[in-house]
């Protein structure tokens, strides 16, 4: 990496997408997002299953034995596997086409059903399923000066170092004004635009289904004063530094991204309906409750119940309030009945 002032969005794109960056390189990251951060995916194969019962529940609702499972960020395809052995583990499981979205080369070893690609597939009918994926597109930050006046933050690659830039106006300044506006000195924010846009045209791509986005997130009204920009290497949270040496990071405005999808479909169809929520919600739904087995069970089937213990803790984790469970779930319906 040069050593250059740029802007946060330009400086991390390289640092995670380019050719020496953090998600392609080999060298960098030979293991994979899995050896730096933990996802509910690496968590439990409890969340692997969960999205197989909502793959098949989609199935269900479109009356069709075939469909479509669209993994974005799917890191070395942790979740595509785990879903595809719990689809093998039900007597009447759908048959699943399986895409792998992601900017790395394709791991050895992978199930050869799996299609690897660089963008998601077009016109596709099933699930689109996007775990901590628009956490790691990049965007600009933004920092209120003295006198309260939103600037771009520029960062220098080398280090980290930061300093203001230029006014923020146009297309930014109205999302900025829309969804987290600034005022007093010091106060900054993640402009989310980059990520509506990558979100609408994903959902976009789906012709019947669900499209699912997890992540972390904050509301308007309940934005973070100073932003949530930062790394992760090796399993610990550290300086972001845009260097490729680590991942970079930044909780993600779901509500905008749910605005965008909205007035992306209102001149196409008005299909689309949009639920926001936890994953503490949705994974109970899905029979994911965290629930200890009963004694009893201890007495009259004791490998049962350490089974069924061990579960309960995986549970418990994806489940867990200031944890996993509080994941935002931006949920979108397309060309589906409303739910009940």
């Amino acid at each position: 990496m040069t050593d250059e002032w740029r802007g946060w969005r330009e400086a991390a794109q390289a640092a995670l997408y380019g050719d020496d960056g953090f998600y392609r390189s080999p060298v960098r990251s030979p293991e994979g997002p899995a050896g730096h951060f933990r996802t509910s995916v690496h968590a439990s194969p409890l969340f692997a299953k969960a999205v197989a019962r909502l793959l098949t529940g989609i199935a269900r609702e479109l009356d069709t034995g075939t469909v479509a499972l669209v993994d974005m960020g799917a890191g070395r395809g942790e979740l595509l596997t785990g879903v595809l052995d719990a689809l093998a583990a039900q007597p009447e499981g759908p048959e699943v086409t399986p895409y792998a979205v992601e900017v790395a080369a394709r791991p050895p070893g992978l199930d050869p059903r799996i299609e690897w690609c660089a963008e998601p597939p077009a016109v596709v009918t099933g699930l689109l399923f996007a775990n901590e994926w628009l956490d790691n597109v990049p965007v600009e930050v933004a920092e209120a000066d003295a006198e309260g006046v939103p600037r771009y933050v520029r960062v220098r690659t080398s280090d980290g170092a930061e300093e203001l830039g230029s006014t923020v106006t146009g297309a930014d300044a109205a999302w900025l004004e829309r969804w987290w506006p600034l005022s007093a000195p010091g106060e900054r924010a993640e402009i989310g635009r980059p990520r509506d846009t990558a979100w609408a045209g994903a959902v976009g791509s789906l012709t019947a289904g669900l499209a699912v986005a997890v992540d972390y997130t904050h509301v308007r009204g309940g934005r973070p004063p100073f932003g949530t920009l930062t790394g992760f290497r090796g399993g610990r949270e550290v300086r972001p530094v845009p260097d490729g040496s680590c991942d970079l990071t930044a909780h993600v405005a779901l509500d905008a991204c749910a605005a965008a999808v909205a007035e992306a479909r209102s001149d196409a169809r008005s299909d689309a309906s949009t639920e926001l929520t936890d994953q503490r919600a949705v994974l109970r739904r899905l029979g994911v409750g965290g629930d200890r087995p009963p004694l009893s069970l201890a007495t009259t089937d004791p490998a049962g119940y350490v089974r069924a213990l061990a579960a309960a803790g995986e549970a418990a984790e994806l489940t867990a309030r200031g944890g996993l469970g509080d994941f935002g779930w931006l949920l979108h319906r397309v060309g589906l009945p409303e739910p009940g």
